[in-house]
């Protein structure tokens, strides 16, 4: 049985990054003044926050069932005789309820996951699933280890501007005002379904080093007795600059001497709330 492995480009995996991995990506909608275009089709990071930063009218949605049913349908014609879709958080976007609708109509050809996860660690689902279709599991059991393994990752994203958030909804302007006066950087922690404030530090150095200690505390507390040679350590980031992306992944090496530590993009969805420039940090149990 031919197994296909499906996500979206909340996982930072681009349509093209995906034919190199062996992956198919719905790519999401991002609205820009009105218009709509598909991230990583028409959309790069660099225009996406080109428009962010000109103050540019900005929302995203989950794909529409047609475009998910066509990719779907695509993949199924292809030669594939099933696939496991593995959509972003259900706590975090309503497209894995959705999605698990549609596939009610496909006969069991399409499973899909709710492991509770977003970017870099959605990554590693996806290849966690490439991975079990190449040891010959069906999509059923892909899904049952993938949710099985939901909860064996975090991710903590650092916010350098308050101004998304406070376009979002998520913060008042009066919070927004003073905290950008002060060079407050906001962090968040995304764990499971939940999305929530984690902490606060003054100024980009304390930021960083407050993103490296709560992954540090993430091991003394939840990785104990763990088998350690199936943890990894990732970054994520916002960045405009290849050059900044990097000196981040790189610091957060030298803090986890041993780890090799991948860098992804955080997708439009989230940072169409955090703005540019935003970090990221994580850790996650391989299959």
């Amino acid at each position: 049985m031919k197994t296909a492995v499906v996500t979206d480009s909340n996982s930072g995996i681009t349509a093209g990054m995906g034919k190199k991995i062996g992956a198919f990506v719905v790519p999401m909608p991002v609205m820009i003044d009105g218009k709509t275009y598909y991230e990583g089709v028409n959309l790069t990071q660099e225009a996406f926050f080109q428009s962010q930063m000109s103050g540019g009218d900005i929302t995203t949605s989950q794909p529409s069932p047609g475009d998910v049913m066509d990719l779907w349908g695509q993949v199924l014609a292809d030669g594939y005789d099933e696939l496991v879709y593995i959509p972003m958080s259900s706590g975090l976007s309503n497209s894995c309820a959705s999605a698990m609708i549609l596939a009610e109509d496909y006969d069991g050809k399409v499973q899909v996951v709710d492991n509770h996860r977003i970017s870099v660690t959605q990554y590693a689902s996806v290849l966690d699933a490439i991975k079990l279709a190449n040891e010959g599991k069906n999509a059923l059991e892909i899904k049952k280890a993938l949710e099985e393994a939901a909860y064996d990752a975090s991710i903590y994203i650092a916010v350098d501007t308050l101004e998304f958030l406070r376009k979002g909804g998520r913060i008042t302007p009066a919070a927004a005002a003073i905290g950008s006066v002060l060079n407050i950087k906001p962090i968040l922690s995304i764990q499971g379904d939940r999305l929530d404030a984690y902490a606060k530090a003054r100024g980009i150095k304390r930021c960083r080093a407050k993103l490296i200690e709560a992954l540090k505390n993430d091991f003394k507390e939840r990785l104990d007795g763990a088998d350690m040679s199936k943890v990894r350590v990732g970054t994520a980031g916002s960045f405009r600059r290849a050059e900044d992306a990097e000196a981040w992944r790189q610091e957060v090496a030298d803090a986890f001497p041993g780890f090799d530590v991948v860098y992804g993009n955080l997708g439009c969805s989230i940072a169409s709330h955090t703005g540019p420039e935003a970090r990221g940090i994580g850790f996650y149990k391989v299959l």
